[in-house]
């Protein structure tokens, strides 16, 4: 059954059974109430019949009967009681409703009431089972002269019984109904809400829901149409370096900077969003929830891209040597072949000068960087930007006080930023009419690194400075999927890991002077 329907069946027969066992505790206790007051009204009947001067002158005449048995049936009609017997200490009748029992024996118990005691019992005499109270005469001296026995036949009590109970089974039903219409009711509700599930399904799928959650190797938040955080997972929570217990408080209320925390409470559509958050690059993708036309939240799903981005910016450094490297193995196939034909013409000085220039000044910037720059990636990067830049027609000038002394920053930082740095003022530089010119300095200063990139571009917009190191700031024109506008902001997470600082001037062609600190270096 579903759990709706499991809960009613438990609710209608927690309802019966509180239902049943009401009415016979009320049974009982009418039954109880109804004995108690017939015991008190034949036990005070009878003490005052007892205690009445002309019982006792009766009892004390020749004739006891003849006085007792009026006087008892006048009493006995008058209160409603079954039977009054008035008798001598030895049994025999002085009265009864029957008349022809006169004379004859008492059936019952009288022990007590001979040693002066009343007393009350239940007994079966000749006109069926009844509650009676028997109670001593007694005369001047406080002799037991004479009993007096008043008595309620338990059919009658038992109809009384039944009229004070009657009351009670329609209440007993009408609770009844009630209370099964109210379970109903709710069981409805929860069925609608539980979607008719049973227990044992909605445990299994809370547990693969849980189970799901905690191994998906994205980051899944769901939010709901307040902006309210309903759930995370761990890897989001991670990726976005939340702490416990967030469920159910406001997403604006978590600190989350530009542009997660907003993209969280849109509640727009998101496809494929990259977000530079901290010290990761995220890809957001984000779905509204409805269901039956009502609109429950969104789905927010993370990927971190941290990784994926740095690979993708290594391998466009690649992609951009090798194609340094097929131009200056096409030029070096052309001076090639200008050589032997200098000499094949008989101009072998001319031929040897020709060849020794180009290469003279090519290994003087290898060997100057070499002795100068003791990290090998970013000597490597230099070099190979210089031979990109000559490729595109740009010239990459690097000054002669560049000298970098090895350890402190992790080269793939160095590579990230220096290179970065160098590709957009590359671009700048193409962007501008010629001479196009960009100018390199990396030196080390203590336990700090200075690099500054300047070009001969346009120059950057002051109102630009503060917004060009968010993601999704950017100069060029849209090319291809790839996000754009990463490059700054990867840049500037590398100058906040290390403590570092950045100055941007843009009058005459953009200049950016980077400052790392080796002593903040992340372990």
């Amino acid at each position: 059954m579903s759990l709706a329907r499991q809960l009613f069946t438990l609710q209608i027969v927690l309802i019966l059974l509180l239902v049943v066992t009401s009415a016979v505790l009320v049974f009982l206790q009418v039954r109880n109430d109804n004995r108690t007051d017939t015991e008190h009204q034949v036990t005070t009947l009878a003490t005052g019949l007892a205690e009445l001067p002309e019982v006792k002158r009766a009892v004390a005449g020749e004739d006891p009967a003849a006085a007792l048995q009026p006087l008892a049936e006048s009493v006995r009609k008058a209160t409603d009681t079954d039977f009054i017997v008035f008798m001598a200490p030895d049994r025999t009748r002085y009265s009864h409703t029957d008349p022809e029992l006169i004379g004859l024996r008492f059936r019952g118990n009288i022990d007590r009431a001979l040693a002066g005691e009343s007393f009350t019992e239940s007994y079966e005499g000749t006109l069926g089972p009844s509650i009676r109270a028997v109670v001593p005469v007694t005369d001047d001296r406080g002799e037991v002269t004479a009993l007096v026995s008043i008595g309620v036949l338990q059919k009658k009590i038992g109809a009384e019984l039944s009229r004070r109970l009657a009351p009670v089974v329609p209440v007993s039903a009408g609770a009844l109904i009630l209370a099964g219409a109210g379970s109903w009711a709710i069981s409805r509700r929860l069925d609608r809400q539980t979607l008719g599930l049973g227990a044992e399904e909605i445990t299994r799928l809370y547990e693969h829901h849980d189970a799901v959650l905690r191994t998906v190797r994205e980051g899944l938040l769901i939010v709901s149409p307040r902006g309210v955080l309903i759930l995370v997972n761990d890897h989001a929570r991670r990726l976005l370096a939340l702490p416990e217990g967030v469920e159910g408080r406001p997403v604006l209320d978590l600190g989350l900077p530009s542009p997660v925390g907003p993209l969280l409470t849109s509640g727009s559509p998101v496809t494929d969003r990259l977000c530079v958050h901290g010290d990761r690059v995220l890809v957001l993708n984000q779905e509204r929830i409805e269901r039956h036309g009502r609109h429950l939240g969104t789905v927010t799903t993370l990927r971190d891209h941290t990784e994926l981005e740095a690979l993708a910016g290594e391998l466009d450094s690649a992609r951009g040597f090798a194609e340094a490297l097929r131009s200056q193995a096409h030029e070096s196939a052309n001076r090639l072949h200008t050589v032997v034909t200098m000499i094949e013409l008989g101009r072998p000085e001319e031929a040897v000068e020709f060849a020794t220039v180009e290469l003279a000044s090519a290994q003087a910037l290898a060997d100057r960087l070499t002795e100068e720059v003791q990290e090998p990636a970013l000597a490597a990067l230099l070099l190979g930007k210089a031979a990109q830049a000559a490729e595109k027609g740009v010239e990459l000038e690097i000054t002669d006080d560049t000298a970098v002394a090895e350890a402190g920053f992790a080269p793939r930082d160095l590579v990230t930023m220096v290179g970065n740095l160098v590709d957009n003022a590359i671009e700048a530089a193409l962007a501008a009419p010629p001479p196009r010119r960009v100018t390199v300095t990396a030196r080390t200063e203590g336990d700090s690194l200075l690099v500054r990139v300047s070009d001969s571009g346009a120059g950057l917009d002051g109102a630009a400075l503060e917004s060009m190191f968010r993601r999704g700031w950017t100069t060029k024109q849209p090319q291809g999927a790839r996000g754009q506008g990463l490059g700054l902001a990867l840049v500037r997470q590398v100058i906040d890991r290390y403590g570092g600082d950045v100055e941007v001037s843009g009058d005459a062609g953009a200049v950016f002077t980077v400052r790392l600190y080796r002593g903040t270096a992340p372990s």
